[in-house]
């Protein structure tokens, strides 16, 4: 059995080394760090707790927080986090700081904070860019962005993609998010999808319709309107279907799409820089009637 009492304040500087010794004394230690915050605030319950500072703790696991449901301010950098899997239910936080830590990957990490409004990730090991823009795509309050110093970062079209991607962002890296940027953003990501949607016909008519099965031939008109009259009747009591030459010549159309998927992502066409998008691009085509 653990002796939880021979940890006390002074000696919870380093929570990495203790997790070695024993990773049960993480829950304990960092709880305790916790209470020590509460009380320095006046605070008794976990309901009325809005702010937590964990950073540079030496962390490498971040245990459940989802307790403290008014939540607004966490400090996580500094530490030696690589993943982030416990803040799913922390929905009210607004400024989350994350930096200088060894983050690898944030996919379904933070989709569920849409309350964020400050984010700090510079200085970790993200590379993925468009699956590192994604877990941003509800966050609408999101104005301060910091992904410096991470592999992304160095991508080409990083910073363009980024804001148009975020369109809330006022600051990315420390630096203003100028008009211009979202106008120069947007013409070229925006201007790539519409040249290949100008290229594709929606529910355009098929004039011309498919190749005829039969001939198209008048009926036969009667040679005595007296002794044809019950023919004639039951030629106008078929259905337009079923009369000779018409059938498959109304109403046809045809429906063309564009298949997303074909087309390259970020990453690919970094990989595969002298081929266009369009190479690949494949339109789908539905004919009905």
């Amino acid at each position: 059995m653990v002796d939880h009492t021979r940890y006390k304040c002074g000696q919870t500087h380093d929570l990495h080394t203790v997790l070695i010794q024993s990773p049960d004394l993480l829950y304990f230690l960092t709880f305790q760090l916790i209470d020590e915050q509460k009380s320095a605030q006046g605070i008794q319950k976990d309901q009325d707790v809005t702010q937590i500072s964990l950073s540079n703790r030496g962390l490498s696991r971040l245990v459940d927080l989802s307790q403290y449901k008014k939540l607004n301010y966490l400090w996580l950098n500094g530490n030696q986090l690589r993943t982030i899997d416990a803040l799913g239910e922390n929905y009210r936080l607004s400024e989350l700081y994350l930096q200088d830590n060894e983050l690898v990957d944030i996919k379904g990490a933070l989709t569920r904070l849409t309350n964020l409004k400050i984010l700090m990730l510079q200085n970790n090991q993200l590379t993925r860019l468009e699956e590192t823009i994604t877990e941003f795509k509800y966050m609408q309050a999101l104005e301060t962005l910091n992904l410096s110093k991470n592999p992304l970062a160095q991508d080409s079209e990083y910073r363009y993609y980024t804001i148009f991607h975020v369109p809330s962002l006022k600051r990315l890296d420390r630096r203003e998010v100028k008009k211009s940027e979202r106008e120069d953003a947007a013409k070229l990501y925006q201007q790539d999808r519409q040249a290949l949607m100008d290229t594709i016909a929606f529910g355009r008519r098929w004039d011309a319709g498919p190749p005829q099965t039969m001939r198209d031939s008048p009926l036969t008109e009667p040679s005595n309107h007296v002794d044809n009259r019950g023919r004639m009747d039951q030629e106008q009591r078929r259905q337009p279907s079923e009369l000779p030459g018409r059938t498959n010549r109304h109403s046809f159309m045809q429906y063309s799409h564009f298949d997303w998927s074909k087309v390259p992502k970020v990453e690919e066409r970094q990989l595969n820089k002298g081929r266009c998008p369009e190479d690949n691009a494949q339109i789908v085509t539905v004919r009905f009637r």
